[in-house]
């Protein structure tokens, strides 16, 4: 696993009240703690920190204890066995101590996605595989899946354990997630690592056994035995399919695998789990409610999503239900396993016997369209089966279910929604094989609700929690507090007054059927004809239908940090902000609880709480967000309104104030800005106390900042728990250039911040995952993390909400959002909805999943022929001529959005061309089509997807040369528009006689001033003349008439959107002007990434331009900057033509000179193990001034896994320049070079060293200033292939490449280590061009050929195996 880059942070808009605290721990047999203490006015400092690290360095010691004693019994090498001892003295908390002493091993998967500040991920990785393989062979079987889902033992981010009734259980949940299949769908899957010390040529794998047993068995369920694998012909495992006799629901499983070496030596991997559950028609438990929830749901009388009834309604459903059952446990000592089969809508957390079964819940079960399939979970609480009774304990939130019911940039109303309901049952599996099932939901089944202590829960507003009820409910859980149900009162008509009144459930009514709903919704989409609808019968019951229940398809989102405050900031009044240095999801967690409130004279905006201080009941709100309002220094909460429902906060810019003032059910003590908050709660006249007040649970706020009101004093042990679905995490990127460095981070952190069940555009605004983002960065995020589980489910949503007619919708679950922009008849966008065909070959691509492949092969027939029957007069009904006679585009990015043509390059600069999008992906769904059928050998589908796309590429290359200028715009444009040449050229569209001229005339291109209101205000108000000058020096300020303006670089930084991005990266890079890439990307000034951190980012921006009130600050859609990053800037990307994530390339490409970049990394997983890949210049002079000109030599070291393989492809060579390879000749010990570079990086990230600036605004004076200032962000760091601990590394001799490189012939690489020397390379002046805003005449005016690349130029078309550029 690749070592996390964390996320850095910028400053603040206020001079710190705190600068942090000195502590370090140093474990080797001596241990020191040394903190100093200021005391100052108005100073804050972080004691709780260091209590908190006292803690867990307390802890710590017996973990120390037990990982040494399993280091030695493992016979690691003394120097690793020293490092990985010292990451376990930091205090990880990725394992659990169960009541018999044992320690649970930590498994893989949590360590590749833990970003913990103590220890980097490879570290726990490496000590937890050396400990737990068994043989000797060379070829190491590491992170296990069964149907692509890893065992969870701990979520790296875990809060501490929460306090829990005297009467809870002693027992504790063996794990934080298990996956769940169904019998009849089992795969098995795994990687593979080198041993240290193996020889590379036994790095294939010659045959492999999978054994599946029962747990607590000795004696094999399903044995494959020995399976001969012959790689070196070309067979490679695929997914391994369980073959023996269908297990019975309810069982939990281990399995193993044992791996044979090319010398036929074996190793065995640890025992993992899994459990087998029910199928839909195979569960017992049927869905229940709350009577009085199910009697209000009635949508006959909710009316209209704006109507005050509606909100009447779901206030009467609020506080929130806890539901319960209790049963005997019999024949204890004869249960092999308790399996609790579980689910809830809208989310749940679910306990047993008082403990928390995991700490995952706040979008539990994850986002799907309801009405088609819920996931469910299942837990082991085979330990609480010893327990004389059971209790089983649900608390719900409400979700995407039943959530307050207000719209506005997304659309909730259209969602299914219904009253909190759970399903459940557990199934006891005996020794003798035999089963039994208990404790199911369902009519007369013992099963009792309350409302409890969630008086509001919502994904948007946020959760308000009563302490009150909280404490006197203590033990509702458990067996000592439970009580018999008592009677409905159906007269109430306060809510309040149920709480802690326990009463039967009932059943889940709804006279709804799917195809009612389903035909509702097509008719209101405009994908069915009204005339063409069926009737149905008048119902009562209004609820909407529930799906089908399935498991778990992936891991639930989950605490994967645990953030302490970088800064504590006094605001006055009690208010207090805290400050986390970077953005995320998540919410606050009070370690110790909240201080007493005190009363201000005045609530600052937004902290108020009218009917609380009008019953003189006491509270503490808390505020998210990801900035500070420039004018007030308060949290900027109109960039993170919910919905887009704001009034346009202090400046008033975008809307007029009270905008949001008459939107039914806007809760009235946000001051009409919908916010990010939560709220703690006391009655008054109660004593209960604040102390046990510690997280919101069922919402996830995105914020760097928090602000917590109104304490005297501001909590202690407080931390921020980052959430997101817990997908491994594999790819990583550095280099020296911090510019570049700072760029990818702002993307993953915004990638991060938006993986809550599904890839949303932003983790505040809308939260939905739209079909566009997707296409755009789903490259970055197939770098990032292993989204195998994640796309898959992401595909199959898209599948179930396609239309009967054969359309794709905008959004995975339909939103009526921009259905103007697509071709008519319920299709989104034609870019949007093509996203479901263009990630099923991605997925394929690195995954190999044959079985998704046919899954979802006739649903994209389907829509190719909806495409065939519908595109062309969608197409002229908007306007176009066939042959785009007429058509005209404006120059400014905006102006094609009000003529409903198509979202297009969306957020571009320039002009968009939305016919060339809308055709392009006609034609990438049409060649997904293709690529699908020919590996599925299905010919009849290969020829219909490859016919159609290949006349579609022919009739935009005609229509876009047929002008005769060979710039590939629109026949009759002028504007350069976007995308252009970079797409044609990228997807292969430019027949490869033009492909040269066309890139010639790309050159051509230029920037422009830039008119946005913020940098006009920004100038306005930069007064010192001093700053000016610099701004003038650097370029990023141009005379516009009689003032200054800022602009848009074409070669210099972006201007293009959140598509053209990756094509102009990728392009550049792949056609021979990888330095002009490279002078985009560490670009400055306006619409750069450096811009962005200038002014505080730590995400990525929805735009390009400053935004104080609209767009989004955390948003991933320009984030395809990132994989070019990986793939281009350090050279290692899967093959185009791979599959399964087989072979990789590694084409290491340079700047002309060493100002730009002195060394890149990249660290790339695969489902064959980790790739790697880093370079750099070695022999530079140590005057800069020569960096230019000097000659140098050039390190290459890259990694190839066992079973994987690679090709070495070369840079652009330079005549004098000769070159060797080498290949390891035993392998190191890579996990602790990684490991041990890891902890260099994290230093290095502690010590600031990153972006050193940025823009802050005086308040006062009215003014903006530069503030020098280190952050972590943007850190360059080194590979651990460059760690000096593989100084001593034995190579092979050098074999000559020279004739290789000078002729661009690809090499075939094995597994193993490699190193490759360039000696006599000549560094070179970059290209000026005509300035930042100008063109690059140098290449557009040369003569003759551009480069070595179009020497090919016949050979220039797309490849049916090519999953890389369908698009």
């Amino acid at each position: 696993m690749a070592p996390t880059r964390r996320g850095g942070g910028g400053s603040s808009n206020y001079n710190c009240y705190l600068k942090g605290f000195g502590f370090t721990i140093l474990l080797f047999s001596l241990v020191t703690f040394y903190f100093q203490n200021m005391q100052l006015k108005h100073i804050v400092r972080i004691n709780e920190a260091i209590a908190s690290s006292k803690n867990a360095f307390l802890r710590s010691l017996e973990d120390q204890m037990i990982a040494q004693k399993l280091v030695e019994d493992a016979n690691i090498e003394n120097e690793a066995m020293k490092y990985e001892s010292k990451e376990v003295e930091k205090g990880e908390n990725g394992g659990r101590k169960e009541p018999d002493g044992k320690q649970n091993e930590v498994k893989k998967e949590t360590d590749k996605t833990k970003a913990s500040s103590t220890a980097p991920p490879s570290a726990s990785v490496s000590r937890k595989q050396a400990l737990t393989t068994q043989g000797k062979g060379s070829i190491l079987p590491i992170d296990l899946t069964v149907n692509f889902l890893h065992l969870i033992d701990r979520a790296p981010g875990a809060p501490p354990e929460p306090i829990m009734a005297s009467s809870a259980s002693s027992h504790r949940s063996p794990e934080d997630f298990l996956p769940v299949v169904t019998p009849q769908n089992i795969n098995f899957r795994w990687r593979h690592e080198a041993r240290t010390g193996a020889n590379p040529d036994d790095l294939s794998v010659s045959g492999y056994r999978v054994v599946v047993k029962a747990a607590g068995k000795s004696n094999a369920l399903w044995d494959s035995g020995k399976v001969n694998v012959n790689e070196k012909d070309g067979v490679r495992i695929k997914a391994v399919v369980y073959g023996g006799t269908a297990p019975a629901v309810g069982q939990i499983l281990q399995w193993s695998v044992t791996i044979w070496d090319g010398k036929q030596e074996e190793t065995s991997s640890e025992w993992t789990k899994f459990a087998v559950g029910p199928a839909q028609e195979h569960w017992k438990g049927k869905w229940v409610a709350h009577p009085s929830d199910m009697s209000l749901f009635d949508r006959s009388r909710e009316g209209n999503p704006r109507n005050q009834d509606r909100c009447n309604a779901w206030n009467m459903r609020r506080p929130l239900p806890l539901f319960r059952t209790k049963f005997s446990v019999e024949k204890k000592d004869e249960i092999a396993s308790a399996l609790l089969l579980v689910s809830g809508l809208g989310s749940f957390r679910t306990s047993v016997n008082g403990v928390p079964l995991s700490t995952s819940g706040p979008i539990d079960p994850p986002f799907t369209d309801y009405s088609k399939r819920v996931m469910y979970r299942g837990f082991d609480v085979t330990p609480f089966a010893h327990d004389p009774e059971m209790v089983i304990g649900m608390t719900m939130g409400s979700g995407w279910w039943d959530h307050r019911p207000i719209s506005g940039m997304a659309k909730p109303e259209l969602l299914p929604r219904g009253p909190a309901t759970i399903v459940a049952q557990v199934v006891f599996t005996y020794k003798d094989g035999t089963s039994v099932v208990v404790g199911e939901t369902g009519e007369k089944k013992k099963w009792q609700v309350s409302r409890g202590h969630i008086r509001e829960s919502d994904l948007f507003t946020g959760e308000m929690v009563d302490l009150d009820v909280l404490a006197n409910m203590e033990g509702w859980d458990t067996a000592s507090g439970w009580k018999e149900a008592t009677a409905v009162d159906s007269t109430t008509m306060d809510p309040y007054t149920e709480i802690n009144k326990w009463v039967d459930v009932v059943p889940y009514r709804t006279d709804v059927t799917l195809e009612q709903r389903v035909q509702t919704i097509s008719i209101r989409a405009k994908a069915m004809r009204p005339e063409d609808a069926k009737s149905f019968p008048e119902g009562t019951n209004f609820a909407d239908p529930i799906g089908l229940l399935v498991p778990h398809e992936i891991p639930p989102v989950m605490s994967m940090e645990r953030i302490a405050p970088d800064e504590i900031h006094d605001l006055g009044s009690g208010r207090w902000l805290y400050d986390f240095s970077k953005a995320f999801s998540g919410m606050l967690h009070f370690d110790e609880g909240l201080p007493e409130p005190i009363v201000p004279e005045s609530y600052p905006r937004a902290h108020g709480f009218k009917k609380a201080s009008a019953n003189g009941d006491g509270f503490l709100t808390v505020i998210y967000g990801e900035s500070l309002e420039m004018t007030t220094g308060d949290i900027n909460r109109v960039l993170v309104a919910g919905l887009g429902l704001h009034d346009g906060g202090p400046r008033h810019i975008s809307k007029s104030e009270g905008a949001t003032r008459h939107t039914y059910c806007f809760p009235e003590d946000h001051d009409a800005i919908l916010s990010q908050r939560d709220v703690y709660v006391v009655p008054s006249k109660r004593k209960s106390s604040y102390a046990k007040a510690r997280q919101s649970h069922f919402t996830t706020h995105s914020f760097r900042f928090a602000e917590v009101c109104c304490t005297k004093e501001p909590p202690a042990g407080v931390h921020a728990l980052l959430y997101r679905t817990a997908v491994p995490e594999w790819g990583n990127f550095d280099s020296s250039n911090v510019l570049i460095n700072g760029g990818y981070e702002l993307v993953k952190n915004a990638m991060i911040s938006n993986m809550l069940s599904v890839q949303s555009d932003c983790p505040h605004r809308e939260k939905l995952p739209y079909g566009g983002d997707l296409v755009a960065n789903s490259p970055a995020a197939l770098h990032f993390f292993d989204m195998s589980t994640f796309y898959k489910k992401t595909i199959y949503d898209w599948l179930d909400a396609q239309w009967g007619n054969g359309a794709y919708t905008e959004t995975s679950v339909w939103q009526d959002l921009n259905d103007y922009a697509g071709i008519g008849h319920g299709a989104g966008e034609t870019v949007w909805a093509s996203a479901p065909p263009v990630l099923t070959v991605r997925h394929f691509q690195n995954y190999g999943d044959e079985d998704l492949l046919r899954k979802s092969l006739p649903h994209h027939v389907r829509w190719i022929d909806f495409l065939d029957k519908y595109f062309d007069a969608g197409m002229e009904e908007k306007g176009y001529d066939k042959d785009l006679i007429g058509v005209v585009y404006h120059s400014m990015p905006i102006s094609d959005h009000g003529e409903k043509s198509g979202l297009s390059d969306w957020l571009s600069l320039r002009g968009k061309d939305t016919w060339l999008t809308h055709t392009g992906f006609y034609m990438a769904s049409a060649r997904a089509l293709a690529y699908i059928g020919n590996v599925l050998g299905d010919q009849n589908v290969r020829t219909l997807g490859s016919t159609r796309a290949e006349s579609l590429r022919e009739r935009i290359a005609h229509l876009y040369l047929k002008n005769g200028k060979d710039n590939f715009d629109c026949p009759e444009g002028s504007a350069s528009l976007t995308p252009g040449p970079e797409m044609s050229l990228f997807s292969r569209i430019v027949l490869g006689e033009k492909r040269c001229i066309v890139l010639k005339n790309y050159f051509r291109r230029s920037g422009s001033f830039w008119p946005g209101d913020e940098e006009k205000l920004f100038l306005k108000e930069l007064k010192n003349e001093s700053l000016v000058q610099e701004m003038l020096r650097s370029g990023e300020l141009t005379k516009d008439g009689d003032s200054w303006s800022m602009g848009w670089s074409q070669w210099q930084g972006f201007n293009e959107g959140i598509f053209a991005i990756r094509y102009a990266l990728k392009t550049l890079s792949e056609m021979g002007f990888h330095h002009i890439a490279l002078r985009k990307a560490s670009g400055f000034g306006f619409a750069t990434p450096e811009y962005m951190m200038s002014h505080n980012a730590t995400t990525m921006w929805e735009s390009f331009w400053r935004s104080e009130d609209l767009y989004s600050r955390n948003h991933p859609m320009l984030g395809a900057l990132a994989e070019w990053m990986s793939s281009s800037a350090a050279g290692v990307s899967l093959f185009p033509t791979t599959t399964g994530g087989r072979k990789m390339l590694f084409w290491p490409q340079f700047p002309k000179s060493a100002n730009t970049l002195k060394f890149a990394s990249a660290e790339q997983g695969s489902m064959r193990g980790d790739y790697a890949m880093a370079w750099r210049f070695e022999g530079l002079p140590k005057n800069e001034s020569q960096y230019d000109s000097a000659v140098v030599s050039i390190r290459i070291r890259f990694l190839v896994p066992p079973s994987g393989t690679g090709t070495l492809r070369f840079p652009i060579s330079q005549s004098s320049s000769t070159a060797v390879i080498r290949r390891s000749l035993i392998m190191p010990d890579i996990r602790y070079s990684r490991s041990a570079s890891a902890e260099e990086c994290d230093t290095r990230r502690g010590q600031k060293l990153g972006f050193s600036y940025n823009w802050e605004y005086d308040r006062l004076k009215k003014e903006w200033f530069k503030r020098h200032s280190g952050k972590a962000i943007g850190t360059p760091c080194n590979s651990f292939l460059f760690h000096t601990s593989l100084d001593k590394v034995e190579w092979s001799n050098d074999r000559a490449v020279t004739e290789s490189m000078h002729g661009r012939l690809d090499e075939s690489i094995s597994p193993g280590l490699y190193e490759v020397m360039i000696s006599d390379w000549r560094l070179n002046k970059e290209v000026e061009g005509s300035g930042r805003l100008g063109s690059i005449p140098e290449f557009f005016n040369s003569q003759g050929d551009l480069g070595p690349y179009c020497s090919d130029q016949k050979e220039f078309h797309w490849n049916i195996e090519d999953a890389t550029h369908i698009i």
